[in-house]
């Protein structure tokens, strides 16, 4: 594996939201097909050394998705969302709910922005907003940070392999 760019992400204590942002060596086109093509996507989301399966991935406006991401210890989490817009190549907004909370309902919601760089590149900015501070610093908690990172890591190299074919 190459050496990858760098994934920031800012969570400003007190606020209900994060921000994530990276930038890649790809064109913005192929950035946003990878977020909205399943064949794609399920090569790249989640920690290195999960795999994932997806049931459902409709990406167009009032779309819904969910798939299951599983260890090597054969753990399983389960994620649903729907896609609000479908934006090509510009934006995406959806929701996206963790099912394994005992209580439903924790709904994130996500403005994906992906902007042109000089050199065929492109930034990738997401705004997480939660329902509170407290499902938000939950979600910092569980790992989310070291997830985005491994997942933009392994879309990075990604980007890099589809773009030479």
């Amino acid at each position: 594996m190459s050496q990858n760019k760098e994934t920031v992400i800012f969570v400003e204590p007190g606020k209900q939201e994060l921000f994530i942002i990276r930038e890649f060596d790809a064109p913005r086109e192929l950035v946003f097909k990878a977020h909205t093509d399943p064949e794609l996507y399920a090569q790249w989301v989640g920690p290195m050394g999960f795999t994932m399966v997806i049931d459902t991935f409709d990406a167009k406006d009032g779309g819904s998705w969910r798939y299951v991401s599983s260890d090597a210890f054969g753990n399983s989490y389960s994620f649903r969302g729907v896609f609000h817009e479908v934006l090509f190549p510009e934006r995406l907004i959806g929701t996206m709910e963790f099912e394994g909370l005992p209580e439903k309902g924790h709904v994130e919601f996500d403005t994906a922005k992906f902007e042109v760089l000089d050199g065929n590149r492109t930034r990738l900015t997401v705004q997480a907003v939660y329902q509170s501070i407290a499902d938000r610093d939950a979600m910092v908690a569980a790992g989310m940070e070291r997830g985005v990172k491994d997942g933009y890591n392994r879309l990075d190299d990604l980007l890099r392999k589809t773009s030479m074919a």
